[in-house]
């Protein structure tokens, strides 16, 4: 039964997301490129991290990392603005976005890794071959087809199927919350809820939740948009998709961490598989059918955008075929030698990095403008983004 009403989630999800009136939409359109970004990946892996390491206070971190992530999402904003208004730049200025350029590459190669590391885990997850060993085998062989894929006929193919991966993640990510809904309502009925004590505490789990920004991560690709949408539209869009993005993951955190069993020993990137065996038998297939679009996309996009930006901050010393050779060899060799947690960490503080220096930039633009109370503001920003690279550490 259960089964059959997450299945009619799923369908009228997807009904709705193609209905024209909000497949056309302006605003949808250039909203859903950021919601696809920070609800992608993280999603999935976030949810098991939080419990098992917050215990009950996990959904005050979930809210935490989305306030400090509307934070920086502040600081892009308005240099969207201010660009748009007053686009001569100082010399201090433009170094900072070439500096800012060159950390985004790095995140991007990182990210990747990220990605397609979740791909091959969720891939191999319900095989008889669901072991760290076989689910590298698969990142490896999945990079060396991007690469094939980069070198001989671009990208554009496979980016088309980037828009549907995004509607199937979103129609999944619906069935999954009405399956959480049913399984804590049961919970609730028998008394079942639980409060779990944390298992990291202080300083240490300040340097955690800093480890794990990249699972908020995304809304920035609205500052990227200019060539589609202008700066009005990208703001309201990025603005959107935090709302948005928060309020699901909230919902989320919540339902899951007081109706399941805390259990570190099963941590690890593919944890929610398991938990969702336990509410209904068709969810671990859909979230394995949701990783694995929504992975691969991804992958391409942030390959994509990697190998454009590294050949524009080179000044076309390195094509974009060395671009992409260099981002594939960087991701094989993070696949081998390290695991999913700390790849998650590295790109954290990448992106983290990536924010300081945007909110720096915003920081130098409001005090220039006589905004005196926004330039302390992004300058506060500034020093967390520093800070939270500096501190920010795997799961154990």
């Amino acid at each position: 039964m259960l089964n059959a009403a997450i299945l009619a989630t799923v369908t009228l999800a997807g009904a709705i997301l193609i209905w024209p009136r909000v497949a056309n939409s302006i605003v949808w359109r250039a909203t859903i490129t950021p919601l696809a970004s920070i609800i992608g990946s993280g999603f999935l892996v976030l949810g098991p991290i939080l419990d098992v390491s917050y215990g009950g206070y996990a959904p005050l971190v979930m809210v935490g990392l989305c306030m400090v992530a509307y934070l920086f999402g502040s600081a892009i904003r308005f240099n969207i603005a201010d660009i748009e208004t007053r686009p001569a730049a100082s010399r201090l200025t433009d170094g900072l976005e070439t500096m800012a350029s060159i950390v985004l590459v790095f995140a991007f190669i990182v990210s990747v890794a990220y990605y397609l590391n979740l791909f091959g885990a969720f891939g191999v997850s319900l095989t008889e071959l669901d072991d760290q060993f076989h689910a590298k085998l698969l990142t490896t062989a999945v990079f060396t087809l991007i690469l094939f894929t980069g070198l001989t006929r671009g990208f554009s193919a496979l980016e088309r199927m980037e828009q549907v991966s995004v509607c199937l993640k979103l129609m999944i990510i619906a069935g999954l919350l009405l399956g959480l809904m049913v399984h804590f309502g049961e919970a609730t009925g028998r008394g079942a809820l639980q409060f779990d004590a944390p298992r990291v505490t202080g300083w240490a789990s300040l340097t955690l939740m800093a480890g794990l920004i990249v699972t908020v991560q995304g809304f920035e690709t609205s500052r990227y948009l200019g060539s589609t949408y202008d700066a009005r539209m990208r703001i309201q869009s990025m603005q959107l998709a935090q709302w948005i993005s928060t309020v699901i993951y909230c919902i989320y955190i919540v339902l899951l961490t007081y109706a399941f069993e805390s259990d570190p020993l099963s941590l690890d990137e593919t944890a929610i598989i398991d938990l969702m065996q336990i509410v209904a038998p068709i969810l671990p297939l859909l979230l394995v059918v949701a990783a694995l679009s929504a992975q691969f996309s991804a992958a391409i996009a942030d390959t994509s955008g990697s190998g454009g930006l590294i050949t524009e901050v080179s000044k076309g010393a390195i094509k974009e075929r060395v671009a992409y050779a260099l981002l594939v060899g960087i991701g094989v060799l993070l696949t081998w030698t390290a695991n999913i947690f700390e790849i998650i960490s590295y790109a954290s503080r990448a992106f983290a990095l990536y924010y300081a220096l945007q909110a720096g930039i915003a920081a130098i633009r409001a005090w220039r403008g006589n905004h005196l109370a926004k330039a302390t503001l992004f300058g506060g920003v500034a020093l967390l983004g520093v800070a939270i690279a500096v501190f920010g550490t795997p799961v154990e």
